[in-house]
């Protein structure tokens, strides 16, 4: 865990500093905003920043997001100023903590930052026999390829590779490759100098440089451009980078792990990935099965979610009813773990009795799980798309389009890559048919569902 700590408030952040070290942060400290954004501009890098509640934080948000560096906020201040407090969420804090500070309340926030519960929940011998390989090759300094469906639980396996690494104590960086186009996604990964291009404000570390001595995760990786997969062989092959802009190689000591939900092979039969670059990547490939091949894992994750939620929402952890367990383990999971437990979390906020039941175990669409299975996949995908397509005299084919993408995305709970899948068409197609959408006006599903969201895809 990594803590940038912005500001002094009498010296009160000091002492959250030494009880987060205390803790296993490594801690950094910045007088201000410009002084923050040149350490995360320096490859230092920070998984959470703690910000005086009197600094601008609306101001460093903002810039934040204008170099596209990503990290949680959370404002502190000497008072419990209720005001102060709404104002930096407002401003894009996540959380707010009075001072002086917690123990208890600093080892929560860097706890649920940090996720100390990423630890592979399993039991079904199918995930034994993939955990069992992983801990094998964690020790080594081997690329290692993950492969699996959407919501398998890829970058939790990466993760738990990095805790059991010679390099577990540097950084663990991701990045989705999916997330961004190819110029900005070279930068990202490689860094940048300044005036390299337009928006270029100063120096930027890239992901390549922050992950120095640890472990760099290339989230689907097989939405990467082709041009920019030969500057990553590069990379890997001679551990070296050339920042965009840049005139000399800098050279990085890291291990790579990558991941991908598609059949790279045929993805390299298509001309889309480099075989040289699968290659070097498939050194060891680590295949998740899916939900629906591992049923003994369903209770068991059922059972870890129900507890973390519980747990979050101050409420009691009530077990699952016999029927319950029953529809879940019966059911298919096309989501697979992050199906299961964005279930598993609607189901606590909404139970009530002593025993969470069928009724409380909802599918997406707010209907009965069993009552969805029962259903069928052939009957739900032509409602579906009945609902899309009808009244289809007098609209243009665009139209038909953008109300098929757009249903799917809100059927899939703003879930881009899941969407992506169903319709056939790389995530990057779809982002930006979403980007036009959003221009025209049209209200796009957020990521995690909820309302959906105009002028943002």
């Amino acid at each position: 865990m990594r803590l940038l700590i912005v500001g002094t408030l009498g010296g009160q952040l000091t002492i959250a500093s030494k009880i987060a070290m205390d803790k296993g942060a490594a801690v950094t400290h910045a007088d201000g905003n410009d002084q923050a954004l040149a350490v995360l501009r320096s490859g230092r890098g920070a998984d959470l920043l703690f910000v005086d509640v009197n600094l601008d934080i609306r101001d460093l948000v903002t810039r934040l997001d204008a170099e596209r560096i990503h990290v949680p906020i959370v404002a502190c201040g000497v008072t419990n100023d209720a005001r102060a407090a709404v104002r930096a969420i407002h401003s894009g804090a996540k959380e707010y903590i009075p001072l002086p500070p917690d123990p208890d309340l600093i080892a929560a926030v860097l706890a649920a930052v940090a996720n100390d519960s990423r630890d592979m929940i399993y039991r079904d011998d199918a995930m034994a026999a993939v955990v069992k390989l992983a801990q094998q090759i964690a020790g080594s300094d081997a690329s290692v390829l993950i492969t699996g469906e959407s919501g398998t639980g890829k970058e939790v396996l990466a993760r738990y590779l990095h805790t059991r690494s010679q390099r577990s104590k540097k950084p663990f960086i991701s990045v989705n490759c999916a997330a961004m186009p190819e110029n900005l996604l070279e930068s990202e990964l490689f860094g940048h100098e300044k005036v390299a291009f337009t928006g270029a404000l100063a120096r930027r570390i890239g992901k390549f440089e922050e992950a120095n001595g640890g472990t760099l995760l290339l989230d689907e990786i097989t939405e990467m451009d082709v041009r920019l997969q030969a500057k990553l062989l590069r990379a890997i092959q001679e551990r070296v980078i050339d920042r965009v802009g840049g005139g000399k190689p800098v050279p990085v000591d890291i291990r790579i792990v990558a991941t991908s939900n598609r059949n790279l092979t045929d993805a390299v039969r298509e001309g889309k990935f480099r075989e040289d670059l699968l290659f070097r990547l498939n050194v060891v490939n680590l295949k998740i099965p899916p939900l629906r091949d591992r049923p003994a894992d369903i209770g068991e994750l059922a059972t870890y979610f129900i507890k973390k939620y519980s747990e979050a929402n101050g409420l009691p952890v009530r077990p699952l009813s016999a029927e319950a367990r029953r529809s879940l383990s019966i059911n298919r999971w096309p989501g697979n773990v992050r199906e299961l437990e964005n279930t598993l979390h609607r189901a606590v906020l909404l139970s009530t009795g002593a025993e969470i039941g069928i009724d409380g175990i909802l599918a997406p669409d707010g209907g009965r799980l069993d009552a969805a299975r029962s259903t069928g996949a052939a009957a739900l995908a032509a409602d579906t798309a009945e609902q899309v397509t009808r009244n289809l005299v007098g609209r243009t084919v665009a139209e038909v389009e953008r109300d098929l993408i757009l249903e799917t995305l809100k059927h899939c709970l703003g879930n881009r890559t899941h969407a992506a899948n169903i319709l056939g068409i790389s995530i990057r197609t779809l982002r930006n048919k979403l980007n036009e959408y959003s221009a025209d006006g049209s209200p796009i599903p957020p990521p995690h569902g909820g309302e959906a969201l105009r002028g943002a895809a």
